[in-house]
């Protein structure tokens, strides 16, 4: 089969197209609530790893031998992004199978790469399909992919399209030719908001140990356990980790092209910097709050620690970083971050003592 052993239907399949090589299946441009709801979903988390697309060959519109073949990652909300842009257009699908990573990702992570597009080329028998021999890929794969073996592994030439599936349609009328706005890479507001969810989501299982940890330590004190001090702190204690967390996790992401210094990890920190002033300044203006000054210094070293540990986390989902230098900011910063937090937590607990 064409497919490389797609089976089955799904709702965004609009019947097959017949082939030399076999029945290839079709799928609609416009995506559907279900297609929406989906990405959504993904956004936060939500059966993320399970958000995919069945490797192989896919048509749109009714493609010919002398059509397009545009490669993609196998993670559905690429793949809808892809297909979205190509109503009026007759072009071929090549999913690989990049294990539900999206494109930029899986270049750098390997599944995005040379071995993959030569064996899905083999597997869906796309000689047999096209009378010319060219892939057009998302340059975000750039990365992964090494153009000349590609060349020698399967016959088929590499051509670079744009950064955003949206200017492939322009791109494909102008003869596969790039303007240097399709070549750039944009990180605007838009871009980095929808990223805050999946964010807040990956990092809420240190926050729910964090929170824990708070709420048992708090009812220690010189005269021994108290569980009635304990939810009394707790409950203050709590309200400012999770306000920290969610400024954390969300302003610097926000401000991420306005914040001084290259390393998130320093971004992260002015943020962090400013929180720990809000207490301290509330603290200064409500003194009946915190017990003593030492919970405020507490606080102030671990919303610190709390906003650089969360923005250095976040150099996953930007396009500013590589992968070297993420490994050496996370070398140098992670420590550091560990140490301010110990800090800020060994003074928030000296305070039951004091």
């Amino acid at each position: 089969m064409g497919n490389g052993g797609l089976k089955g239907s799904e709702p965004w399949m609009r019947g097959y197209v017949d082939t030399a090589a076999g029945p290839i299946p079709c799928v609609a441009t416009a995506l559907s609530f279900a297609d929406r709801l989906g990405s959504a979903k993904a956004r936060w988390g939500i059966k993320r790893m399970r958000y995919t697309v069945e490797p192989g060959l896919y048509a749109v519109g009714q493609p010919t031998a002398e059509s397009v073949v545009l490669v993609t990652a196998n993670y559905k909300m690429s793949f809808d992004r892809l297909r979205s842009q190509l109503a009026r257009i007759d072009a071929w699908i090549m999913v690989l199978d990049t294990k539900g990573i999206n494109v930029w990702c899986a270049a750098g992570k390997g599944t995005f790469g040379t071995e993959e597009i030569i064996e899905r080329v083999r597997a869906v028998e796309l000689e047999k399909i096209v009378s010319h021999r060219r892939l057009i890929l998302p340059q975000l794969a750039g990365p992964g992919v090494s153009a000349h073996e590609v060349k020698s592994g399967c016959g088929f030439d590499v051509v670079y399209g744009p950064i955003r599936a949206e200017d492939l349609p322009e791109f494909l009328a102008a003869g596969m030719k790039a303007t240097a706005q399709m070549r750039k890479v944009r990180f605007n507001l838009a871009d980095r908001v929808v990223l805050i969810p999946m964010e807040l989501r990956m990092s809420a299982k240190y926050l729910l140990a964090v929170a824990l940890g708070l709420f048992l330590l708090g009812g220690l004190g010189t005269d021994g356990y108290s569980w009635d001090r304990g939810m009394v702190i707790a409950l203050r204690s709590v309200l400012i980790l999770v306000g920290g967390y969610l400024v954390g996790a969300a302003v610097p992401v926000l401000l991420l092209p306005w914040l001084p210094g290259r390393a998130f990890s320093i971004k992260g920190l002015w943020v962090g910097l400013a929180g720990g002033l809000a207490v301290l300044g509330y603290s200064l203006n409500n003194p009946g709050v915190f017990a003593s000054r030492l919970s405020v210094a507490g606080w102030f070293f671990m919303l610190v620690a709390m906003a650089s540990f969360l923005m250095m986390n976040f150099t996953g989902a930007s396009t500013y970083t590589s992968l070297s230098g993420v490994r050496r900011e996370v070398r140098t910063a992670g420590p550091i971050q560990a140490l301010c937090g110990l800090l800020g937590l060994g003074l928030w607990v000296a305070e039951r003592f004091a």
